[in-house]
């Protein structure tokens, strides 16, 4: 059993999450691999060097509460901009005030959160400040900055990637939360062993979503006469059964379920394809994750056969990108149900491997000469290009010209099948296959037939 005897809770009217935010570098949890000691953003902080520079990484990793930390940690003055509801008008006027605390020699770091909610414009009115130092801006953002951010804004910003927080250091960060007097410090409560690991794994990397939870499973728990609570295991299991049961995002059944979804749509059975990506959506898988993924089964498992499901799969994942859950769950049915039902061929997926093989195997053969351009008079000293033939020249638009090294001369990489439109494509391949083989006996005749 896990048991807490502290008192003295305060505070109780704000959520847990918000009560139990970070103040120090010392109490933030998680991002080791920037605050750790000798990490670089560590440095800059310690060192009160600290630049303009963007946040990245999911909802719950600390990116507001980081920013509040360096702006106590460098004595700076903190002002916290709203994305959502602020214009070019309210930018002005926030860069006018930092502009004036500049000259009495006070730092400014202006924190937007969800920075890639600004326009053009607005972003691009925070670039003369940024650069002559009138403040240090401090942007945060769930989307990739490279794509949601002004690549002038960007360049003057250093960009630092939050990650999602390990089992373990949400575990720590829910005991830490029952025995301090901010949290559940002021009464006891006792969980039972293995609880708190499984509030952790439910978050997945959030740690506003675990204190949420073990929020709401401290508040429901069973209060005894002598004023402690109780947490029965039935309690914990219906405030996190939903997503425990459908999905396990960091663990085996991420992998099984991805497989399973894969496998479903190359078998053309869109019914068990549909139910796994609802499996995964509302399991919380990232969409962008899923629709990756689909986009190489489109040419891996579709291919020639149907040269659409590669625009589809494309077109759904920028759909995914602009829209995001849960409006675009309908987007990823589209491309689930049509690449299941289109015909299948893996004719490129096994064209590549079989090159590949040859070319690790074969590194130094040497393009062909009448292939190779000649910029120079060496070059062409050398015969390079000699007895190149332009395609476009000739009737057929087709010659029988060598591209492939002689070593590998009549090797077959592409073998079309005879699944979709690939029919038609194995049509076109013989035709040309007949004609290059046509020509060459005329080529071979010619000499004789004089």
């Amino acid at each position: 059993m896990i048991q807490q005897t502290l008192f003295g809770e305060t505070d109780t009217g704000r959520p847990l999450a918000s009560r139990m935010r970070p103040r120090t570098l010392e109490e933030f949890a998680g991002q080791r691999h920037l605050l750790g000691e000798g990490k670089v953003l560590r440095q800059l902080i310690d060192g009160d060097r600290v630049p303009s520079m963007v946040f990245w990484g999911p909802p719950g990793v600390g990116k507001t509460t980081l920013a509040r930390i360096i702006a106590n940690r460098t004595k700076a003055n903190f002002i916290d901009f709203s994305a959502v509801t602020s214009g070019i008008k309210e930018i002005k006027e926030v860069m006018q005030t930092a502009e004036a605390n500049r000259r009495f020699g006070e730092q400014t770091i202006l924190f937007v959160d969800e920075i890639h909610r600004f326009n053009k414009a607005q972003q691009d009115a925070f670039l003369p400040f940024v650069e002559k130092g009138s403040i240090i801006l401090i942007g945060a953002t769930t989307e990739n900055p490279s794509f949601e951010i002004n690549s002038a804004l960007l360049s003057r910003c250093k960009v630092f990637v939050l990650h999602g927080l390990s089992a373990g250091e949400l575990t720590e960060l829910l005991r830490r939360a029952l025995t301090d007097p901010r949290g559940f410090g002021g009464r006891r409560v006792e969980l039972a062993e293995g609880m708190l690991e499984m509030i952790a794994n439910f978050a997945n990397g959030d740690a506003r979503t675990a204190l949420n939870t073990l929020e709401m499973v401290v508040l429901n728990g069973d209060i005894l006469p002598d004023g402690s609570t109780v947490v029965p295991m039935e309690t914990l299991e219906q405030c996190i059964s939903k997503k425990s049961l459908l999905y396990d995002k960091h663990g085996e059944e991420h992998y099984n379920l991805i497989s399973a979804l894969h496998k479903s749509m190359r078998n053309s059975d869109p019914d068990a394809a549909i139910y796994w990506l609802a499996r995964m959506l509302e399991g919380g898988e990232d969409p962008l994750y899923i629709a990756r993924r689909l986009i190489r089964f489109a040419s891996e498992d579709v291919g020639m056969a149907d040269s659409r499901a590669i625009e589809i799969a494309t077109a759904v994942y920028q759909a995914c990108h602009f829209i995001g859950m849960p409006e675009c769950s309908v987007h990823l049915t589209h491309a689930v149900t049509y690449l299941s039902l289109a015909p299948k061929s893996n004719a490129l997926y096994v064209a590549y491997e079989t090159a590949k093989r040859d070319a690790l195997e074969m590194l130094d053969e040497p393009v062909p000469l009448q292939i190779r351009n000649a910029p120079t008079r060496l070059m062409k000293d050398l015969h390079y290009g000699e007895g190149y033939q332009y395609a476009h020249d000739t009737e057929d638009k087709l010659t029988t010209m060598q591209c492939l090294p002689d070593a590998l001369q009549g090797r077959k990489y592409y073998i079309p099948t005879a699944q979709g439109s690939e029919v038609r494509v194995q049509e076109r391949l013989r035709q040309i296959e007949q004609w290059r083989a046509q020509k060459r006996r005329e080529e071979q005749e010619g000499p004789q037939g004089k």
